[in-house]
């Protein structure tokens, strides 16, 4: 658990980089990189929610992703294939609802299957919500969000002038998930890399020279020291 004087942010999201450094730092394949870095993910998962976090989201793979060499892209998804049905069990196991953001209906039929079984089995837990952003983009969740919108207001579903911070919000894929607290990005990179953009307007952000596959609960707790240490401010107040 935490230390009882510190805050536990409610959200915490977190940019997975450096799997394939850690890979070729071993003289190993890039693709063992990501499978480690996977294995990873189900550990932090339950450090964060003995700490006391309520949602912890990942950024598992971008829209951009689809540009990496074709080998590479078919062994995430084979690994993908492998983790969904997998988190079944841990989510049974561990009581965790598990939702996936990103734009699926470019994802292979039997991948969109496994999501939408994972998201009905899992959808009840009372344990931490964790969210996986797959084939997923800031920018992307914001022109479908505004897509939906657009819809709504030609069918006289939306007035305009009836267009609130608060409705846009709820066309996004995070519609019913707070904003994340504190961002964690590994690996010593200092980008936001188009991951919840509108969401982490007012997040607290933490960068490590620890790449994903090496990033433990003491890294985590660290994260979670230094969001303590900050003043945070809204608004002026």
């Amino acid at each position: 658990m935490a230390e009882a004087n510190q805050k536990v942010p409610r959200h915490v999201a977190i940019i997975l980089d450096g799997n394939g450094r850690w890979a070729k730092k071993r003289l190993m394949p890039r693709n063992y990189g990501h499978s480690q870095g996977s294995k990873n993910v189900e550990r932090i998962c339950e450090d964060a929610w003995k700490m006391g976090i309520k949602y912890l989201t990942v950024y598992a793979f971008s829209t951009e992703n689809w540009s990496r060499p074709a080998d590479e892209v078919d062994a995430l998804m084979k690994l993908l294939r492998s983790y969904l049905k997998d988190c079944i069990k841990t989510s049974r196991k561990n009581d965790m609802r598990v939702r996936i953001i990103g734009d699926r209906t470019r994802l292979d039929a039997d991948i969109q299957e496994s999501i939408r079984a994972l998201e009905e089995d899992s959808k009840d837990r009372q344990g931490l919500n964790f969210q996986v952003a797959l084939n997923y983009g800031g920018r992307d969740e914001i022109v479908r969000a505004v897509r939906r919108l657009a819809g709504d207001v030609k069918d006289g579903k939306l007035e305009t002038d009836a267009i609130t911070e608060n409705t846009i919000r709820s066309y996004l894929d995070t519609a019913d998930i707070p904003d994340p607290d504190l961002l964690i990005r590994t690996s010593g990179e200092f980008r936001l890399s188009n991951f919840l953009m509108w969401q982490s307007a007012y997040t607290e952000f933490y960068f490590t020279d620890v790449l994903w596959p090496d990033f433990t609960k003491e890294d985590l707790q660290k994260a979670v020291e230094y969001y303590n240490s900050r003043e945070r401010r809204f608004g002026g107040v």
